[in-house]
């Protein structure tokens, strides 16, 4: 969605010596998106497929293609991408290397605008009804529930390891400031945009009809409701597929109910800025 005792840093972002070094760190913090790269990586070439386009063919696609599918592929392209310094150095603190968030975040952050803002008039982003409003506020706050309820009310681990905004220095410094808006950004803005464009606005219709352009919002078949619900699931880590899977219905439900797809964008963000202060509140980085 996304998405804890603070490592030992220095006040210049790098790793102080630890008894598990850079190696287990990462094991904490990167295997688990590394474990999602996977899935993204696989879903996307699925999609290709059933866009009965080859990854050599993907430039021929339409524009509305491009518009719906191509920032969710660049914005999993640039996380893939933070993860090869890792495979090639595994054993460097160097925060570049081993914390590899604090440069992805910012780039993905810059790229997905950049592509959002190229192909915004595609989208017909409409303004949804007052009704809409409530019931995607409503059901953003939901799956927020969902997602916390395991380290809120059962007693489940809490996840301590992940993007810290104080990584290279507390609030006093333009660094930490610059970290949270970033994330904040990224968080509320970037990612329920480009993953609701993708899933609820092109895959969801796909599956009706592969001209997805001539489907209106919030069409309804099963084949393509589990899907998207399976595909959103299995884009989370492991930990995360029961919250992921119901918040995918829940996720469907709006656009069934709306047919807008600005008001599943909404549920999305709803869930992402309660989850965001949620975390700023209890520490538990590894939910973002």
């Amino acid at each position: 969605m996304t998405m804890k005792s603070t490592p030992p840093t220095s006040s210049m972002g790098r790793l102080r010596p630890d008894p598990g070094g850079a190696g287990a760190l990462r094991r904490e913090f990167g295997v688990a998106h590394a474990q999602e790269m996977f899935w993204h990586w696989f879903l996307g070439c699925d999609l290709l497929h059933v866009s009965q386009k080859n990854c050599f063919e993907m430039f021929g696609a339409t524009r509305e293609e491009k518009a719906y599918v191509g920032p969710l592929i660049v914005f999993l392209a640039i996380m893939f991408l933070g993860q090869i310094p890792g495979w090639i150095a595994p054993r460097s603190e160097w925060w570049v290397i081993a914390k590899p968030g604090y440069w992805v975040i910012p780039l993905q952050t810059v790229i997905g605008t950049v592509l959002l803002a190229r192909y915004w008039r595609i989208y017909q982003m409409r303004f949804p009804s007052w009704c809409g409003i409530w019931f995607a506020t409503l059901i953003g706050a939901l799956a927020l529930i969902l997602w916390i309820a395991p380290q809120q009310w059962l007693g489940f681990a809490p996840r301590l390891i992940g993007f810290e905004p104080h990584y290279f220095g507390g609030p006093d410094t333009w660094m930490y400031w610059f970290n949270l808006v970033v994330r904040f950004i990224r968080l509320v803005i970037i990612v329920p945009l480009i993953e609701e464009i993708f899933w609820r606005g092109f895959l969801l219709r796909y599956f009706v009809d592969d001209d997805f352009t001539s489907v209106p919002m919030g069409a309804f078949s099963w084949t393509s409701f589990w899907i998207v619900v399976g595909g959103f699931c299995l884009e989370h880590s492991f930990a995360d597929w029961p919250a992921a899977l119901l918040t995918g219905a829940l996720f469907n439900l709006v656009a069934y109910r709306t047919r807008s797809l600005s008001a599943c964008v909404l549920t999305h963000a709803v869930t992402n800025l309660i989850l965001g202060i949620w975390v700023m509140r209890t520490g538990q980085w590894g939910f973002w």
